[in-house]
This record gives C-alpha cells, sequence and structure tokens, in this order.
C-alpha cells in the first residue's frame, strides 16, 4: 500500500501497525457513534449537564494516572524480575491517590455549587458516581506491563469486548428511557469493565495479582521522575476539557449545544494518533542512523496530516450545520456555527500530536509541558473573555486559538524552531507546491 506524503516507511511495518490498530479503530468508531446516540437522545439540557460531570470530574482525576506510564514500561523492560515490585508499587500509588481525590472532587464541586448563581444538587450524585471511575481506571498500569513485553494485542481484545458491551448497555438505556444518572452510572461501568479485563488477561498468562509487592524507595523514585508528566497530563486534561466546565456559567443548554459540536469536530482525533503512532518508529531509526532522513520523513509526516486535516476542515466548514442536522435533529440548533468553527482546531491538534513525539524523542520533556500549560493558560483565558461575550462560539474560538498557540510555541524555542518553520511549511503548502514545481 502506497501512503502519499510518506515516501520512505517501510510498507510492510506500516501495514502491519495497521493491522494491529484495526480494532482499536473500530472500538472508536462504535465509541463515536454511540455518543451521538446518547447526546440526540437526552438532548441539550441532560447531555450538557452529563457532560460537564465529565469534564469536571476528569480533569482533577488527571492528577490521579501520576504520569507514570512510560517509565512503569522502561522500568519493567530493565528489571524484568522486579516486575511485582513495580507494579505492585505503581497501583497502590494510583489507588491511594484516586481515593484522595475522590472526596476533593466532590467537595470542589459542591463550594462551586454553592456559589453559583442558579444552585441545585440534581449533579452531586452524578459527579460522584464518575469520581469514582478513577480508583478502577487505576488498573491501566497492567496496560503499561503487557506494553513491556510486546504483547499489546491482549490488552486490545479486552478494550475491543468492554466497547461492545458498553455500546449494548448505553443503547438500552436509551431504549427504556432510563434517567441520567444510569447514563453516568455506564460511563463508571466502563472502567469497571476495563480494569476486571485488564485483570483477567493478566492472571490468563499466569500471572497474579496477589504476588504485588509496595516498595517505598521504588514508590519515591517513580514519583519523582514522573513529577513533571503528572503536570503536563493536568495541563493536557486542562487544555481539553475546560470550556466545557467553564461554559456551565452560561447553562446546561449551551453546554450541551457545544459539545454536540465538539463530540464530531474530535471524533476523528483517533486517527492521527493510529498514524503516528505507526509511523514514529521509522522515523526514531532514522534519528539514529540518518539525521536528513530523520528530518524529511518528519516533514512527510507533517505533510500528510495537514493533507488529511485541511480538506476534511474545509468541507465541515460549509456543511456543518447540515451535518449537525443529520446526526442530531433539531435538537441542538446553534451547533452548526460552533462545529465549523471548532473543526479548524483539528490542524493544529494534528501536528500538535505529531510534533510532541518529535520532543519526546529528542527528550524535550520541559519544552512540551511549557507548550501544553501555554496553550492551557490562553484557552482559559480566551474562555474568560469570549464565552460570556458569545457563548459556544466563544469558547470554539478559545479553543482553536488554544490550539494554535500550542502547537506553534516550539517556534519561540531556538533548539525546536527548525520544527516549528517545517510545520508553517506544512500547513501553508509550501512543501507540496516545493514537490510539484521540481518535477
Amino acid at each position: 500500500m502506497k501512503i502519499p506524503g510518506l515516501k520512505g516507511f517501510d510498507e510492510e511495518a506500516f501495514n502491519k501497525y495497521f493491522k494491529n490498530t484495526g480494532w482499536l479503530m473500530f472500538g472508536k468508531i462504535l465509541s463515536m457513534v454511540i455518543s451521538f446516540v446518547i447526546a440526540r437522545h437526552l438532548q441539550a439540557s441532560k447531555f450538557g449537564e452529563l457532560s460537564f460531570a465529565d469534564a469536571f470530574t476528569t480533569i482533577i482525576a488527571a492528577v490521579a494516572a501520576l504520569g507514570m506510564d512510560s517509565f512503569i514500561i522502561r522500568e519493567i523492560i530493565v528489571e524484568p524480575e522486579k516486575r511485582d515490585e513495580i507494579l505492585g508499587t505503581s497501583l497502590l500509588l494510583r489507588l491511594g491517590v484516586s481515593a484522595l481525590l475522590i472526596p476533593i472532587t466532590i467537595g470542589i464541586y459542591l463550594l462551586f455549587h454553592h456559589y453559583s448563581e442558579n444552585p441545585g444538587d440534581s449533579l452531586t450524585w452524578i459527579i460522584v458516581i464518575l469520581a469514582l471511575a478513577s480508583l478502577f481506571k487505576s488498573f491501566t498500569i497492567l496496560d503499561s506491563y503487557f506494553q513491556s513485553q510486546v504483547a499489546s494485542k491482549y490488552v486490545v481484545q479486552v478494550q475491543t469486548v468492554c466497547v461492545i458491551l458498553s455500546a449494548v448497555v448505553k443503547i438500552l438505556l436509551v431504549y427504556f428511557n432510563m434517567p441520567l444518572i444510569y447514563f453516568a452510572i455506564s460511563l463508571t461501568l466502563d472502567s469497571v469493565m476495563l480494569a476486571v479485563g485488564l485483570v483477567y488477561m493478566y492472571h490468563k498468562r499466569g500471572l497474579s495479582l496477589f504476588t504485588f509487592t509496595f516498595s517505598k524507595t521504588r514508590a519515591l523514585g517513580l514519583l519523582k521522575k514522573s513529577f513533571p508528566l503528572i503536570l503536563s497530563a493536568m495541563m493536557v486534561t486542562i487544555y481539553m476539557k475546560i470550556d466545557t466546565v467553564m461554559l456551565k456559567s452560561v447553562g446546561s443548554i449551551e453546554v450541551g449545544i457545544y459539545n454536540a459540536a465538539a463530540k464530531i469536530s474530535e471524533a476523528w482525533f483517533f486517527i492521527p494518533m493510529a498514524i503516528v503512532t505507526s509511523v514514529f518508529p521509522a522515523i526514531i531509526h532514522a534519528r539514529k542512523t540518518d539525521l536528513p532522513r530523520y528530518n524529511k520523513r518528519l516533514g512527510n509526516l507533517y505533510d500528510l496530516l495537514v493533507y488529511i486535516s485541511v480538506p476534511t476542515a474545509i468541507f465541515i466548514s460549509f456543511f456543518g450545520t447540515d451535518i449537525i442536522h443529520l446526526l442530531y435533529g433539531n435538537t441542538f440548533e446553534g451547533a452548526g456555527p460552533m462545529l465549523s468553527i471548532h473543526i479548524w482546531s483539528g490542524i493544529f491538534v494534528f501536528l500538535g500530536m505529531a510534533s510532541s513525539q518529535y520532543l519526546l524523542a529528542e527528550g524535550y520533556t520541559m519544552i512540551s509541558f511549557q507548550r501544553t500549560a501555554t496553550g492551557a493558560v490562553a484557552n482559559i483565558l480566551l474562555n474568560l473573555w469570549l464565552i460570556p461575550l458569545y457563548g459556544g462560539v466563544g469558547a470554539s474560538i478559545a479553543t482553536l486559538i488554544g490550539c494554535f498557540i500550542s502547537t506553534f510555541y516550539i517556534l519561540l524555542i531556538g533548539k525546536t524552531r527548525q520544527q516549528g518553520v517545517m510545520l508553517l511549511k506544512s500547513l501553508f503548502l509550501v512543501t507540496l507546491f516545493q514537490k510539484i514545481f521540481k518535477r
């Protein structure tokens, strides 16, 4: 299979990676379809309440992951005989932090709720239920073990089964017209099913959680290494979710309308992730052996992501309102203009994903954190200004500008400026025209 813009990549390896991610793509598409069904069923107000609660709990729960996944993989590879100590310590750390964050999450919400203009307790139990999900997400450290053993197919199998079961549950909730709180329970149930599936697969390989041990020294070491990534994960989550939380000041209906548009705009973000994950091993290999080829492959990757994202953004900009009506009927009036603006942020998200891998490969973790933090701060400030004026349209504009600032932050740093220039050349199709006129 010839991949436009990726000349030089190993075709066999590329196809292998995409076959391995095929089921994951199926799961993402199925989840996307179900989210559209749920949004249409709940309509703007209830969907807005659920979206707010999910975003609010997700922002705080981001700390519980502790940013240590990559370190767990590396530690197990380096010290395979310490597997039980590494996994046991990581699991207990996550469970402990998650348990601590649950009352903090509820307390912050109640404080926010107490001082809101329209107090009411309809969301309190939904917040409690969704906050509990972080406990079960702690078991995703087992995913790190499977990755360290190059056995991700077991995780994919679990995720596929969980996605199908989750879809069945949610369709039944829609069919029987269940109250909103049951949809919140179903979201937490997703985390429970994934945790059970990962534990089952771990035991199926002849291993056991009962042999896990805890080491204080190991815990301190992991926390020290992962601390910058904890901050980075928090910033990424704020960056992606803060608009939904801040829109609540306008009302649940506006939150629902905005999130209906954002669901469509973000539905295809798994595509660049799959592409970047698939081709980056070849890029890293080139870095070790041939720096000019390394930079050329990075440029080709940036070009490909622009070729995918720009035509899509143009199409959806023109037909945003029609797409909203097709998927949701007339229940989300006003989402069309939001979608037409929000979809352009995908271009910068695509390029940001690819350049983030470059920063990781070069060891520029602090720059990665700085760019995310800058984007998050810009997004918050713009939301404070634009949401009171334009509601969801203002949040869409803030997201677009925030994504642009975050992606091109690397232009401000001397050692990464060359990559920023490459991103700009790809964005404005300079490299495409250079290739055309060279023929």
